[in-house]
């Protein structure tokens, strides 16, 4: 579940990178005329088709805007991001690490290289990378990049680090609900059901339909409180609304 979560983030980081960008109609022109407007053009019209899933046309711009120039680092972090989603993952990570040799300090593209490293199960290279995001303090997915390195230091088995970057994200967004979510089980596990259920009631009021893990962990927390109407109330929803997910196997066998 928490890829899962990596993963979400990294979509939504690629989302904002999307957002705003051309029509995919395009228009005949001289590039050689202007060859930093050409780039441009050619570069947000790749991001539109990466958008609508349309990899070939992606390429087929970036190919062009390499030509214009082949040392710009976000054709090759837009190339990078083709090369993940079509499978090509060595050529994705071939595309990411000239973005960041072009560019040390593009940390949009150093963010998404970690989500792409966190995906492959590299965790600890993901880490390395994503703190050296979040000291970019100019970087708007600054919130959500503490939120993927909390993730990465529950993988290495970092609970401390991990519960400070994840409040680190909530000083900045309090209304995330990965970061509520993620340490509300950090202080469930630590057997601090108090503050445990603080996180998870705030994580309730901010998400519209709970997830898997969220509600197997109201459950948990319900049974601390002994509160029957609210185990059953989430026991019932994980039924129905995720009845193949591992969280629901999990509850069965406490049965």
């Amino acid at each position: 579940m928490k890829t899962t979560a990596f993963r979400m983030i990294a979509a939504a980081a690629t989302a904002m990178l999307l957002a705003g960008c051309v029509s995919t109609k395009e228009t005949v022109f001289t590039e050689k005329a202007d060859p930093e407007k050409a780039l441009e053009y050619r570069v947000e019209l790749a991001r539109k088709y990466i958008g609508e899933g349309d990899w070939d046309n992606a390429k087929r711009n970036l190919r062009l805007a390499s030509e214009i120039d082949p040392k710009n680092a976000e054709v090759h972090e837009a190339f990078a991001l083709v090369y993940q989603s079509t499978g090509e993952f060595e050529l994705a990570e071939d595309s990411y690490q000239t973005a960041l040799r072009l560019d040390k300090n593009f940390s949009r593209a150093r963010n998404n290289y970690a989500a792409y490293l966190y995906s492959q199960g590299r965790y600890k290279d993901a880490q390395r990378e994503l703190e050296i995001v979040v000291q970019d303090t100019l970087y708007p997915g600054r919130p959500r990049a503490f939120v993927n390195l909390g993730l990465c230091r529950v993988q290495n088995f970092e609970p401390q680090g991990a519960e400070e970057a994840f409040r680190r994200a909530l000083t900045m967004d309090r209304t995330n609900s990965i970061a509520l979510l993620e340490l509300a089980q950090l202080r469930y596990d630590a057997a601090d059901f108090a503050t445990a259920g603080q996180y998870y009631d705030t994580y309730r009021t901010v998400t519209r339909q709970q997830s898997a893990r969220g509600l197997w962990l109201g459950i948990r927390l319900a049974r601390q409180q002994g509160d029957l109407n609210a185990e059953g109330s989430y026991a019932l929803a994980l039924e129905n609304l995720y009845p193949t997910s591992a969280e629901y196997e999990a509850y069965k066998r406490t049965l």
